[in-house]
């Protein structure tokens, strides 16, 4: 009982100061900075010693008052990263499920593949052989397109044969020198390359015009091709290898379809020669007679690779 008289006094005799400080609160505070400010000028030594002195006894105070905020910063940061790596661990199970699926149907197909190969028995084409050349002149014009290259005949190279750059066919070879050679582009007006629409398999040639984007003729009547199919050299004749990248079909118009090449023909720099000799007849007349005649001739041998 005896302490709610001791409370009201306290409070009797505080509320006078308290009363002072919420009245002259803001001006106590402006004399205390400008008290320090003069303490500052006068006596610079002394209170940079009193702030060293009040760093060092706040520095432990908050330094462990902020181990508890690292460490949950800690904790936070490996949750997120087991989090994260649970999550990548469950997508690439769920690819590896999905690949081993494909590489089941991959390995049965080669399988089947190779039984259906073994039973047909086909002749395969001879592999090129390359001959690397740097244009070193370019006589491209309204009626010419063509490029000059510093490999000739000393090099292997002949007349007719393909010319290809990394991204896909350039054109041929239309005349050979002893030290250098003319390619012929794709987009001349006298170039004509067999291809194939490597999506639905239709055979056409590819006819330049002097323009930059050559058409395809003889495409059948009811083919059909759209923007953004692959063209790719068919092999026929013999003078191209099968498969050469070409060109994207481009457009289609009025039956007419345009083909974008692959080849930049501002950066052509570089290119291959391939030195290719299909098959020749009489050598596919002598292997016809012999399955039909049921026996197997053997396999003949291209000269000049």
């Amino acid at each position: 009982m005896a302490k709610g008289p001791r409370l009201s006094t306290l409070a009797k005799v505080a509320a006078p100061a308290r009363g002072v400080a919420q009245r002259f609160g803001f001006g106590l505070l402006v004399a205390a900075a400008l008290a320090l400010l003069v303490l500052g000028k006068t006596h610079g030594d002394a209170v940079r010693q009193l702030r060293v002195l009040a760093v060092e006894a706040i520095a432990p105070v908050l330094e462990v008052l902020s181990a508890p905020v690292i460490s949950a910063r800690h904790a936070l940061s490996e949750i997120e990263y087991f989090w994260q790596t649970n999550r990548e661990n469950q997508a690439l199970r769920e690819q590896v499920t999905r690949l081993a699926k494909w590489q089941t149907i991959a390995r049965n197909l080669e399988q089947e593949n190779a039984n259906l190969r073994a039973l047909l028995n086909p002749a395969h084409d001879p592999a090129p052989m390359f001959i690397s050349a740097r244009v070193i002149g370019d006589t491209g014009g309204l009626f010419v397109q063509s490029a000059l290259l510093n490999a000739g005949r000393r090099d292997g190279v002949e007349a007719g044969q393909a010319v290809t750059t990394a991204l896909g066919l350039a054109g041929r070879v239309v005349e050979v020198g002893q030290r250098s050679s003319r390619l012929l582009l794709l987009t001349d007006l006298n170039s004509r390359v067999p291809v194939v629409v490597e999506q639905s398999r239709h055979r056409a040639v590819l006819a330049g015009d002097n323009s930059i984007r050559p058409r395809l003729t003889f495409l059948p009547a009811n083919a059909k091709v759209n923007p953004g199919d692959r063209v790719v050299t068919s092999g026929h004749a013999g003078v191209f290898p099968p498969g050469l990248p070409v060109g994207i079909i481009s457009s289609i118009a009025d039956g007419e379809a345009r083909i974008q090449p692959l080849v930049d023909w501002a950066r052509l720099e570089f290119v291959t020669v391939l030195r290719y000799r299909a098959l020749p007849a009489g050598d596919l007349a002598h292997k016809g007679a012999a399955l039909g005649s049921g026996r197997q001739s053997p396999r003949p041998v291209t000269p000049g690779l």
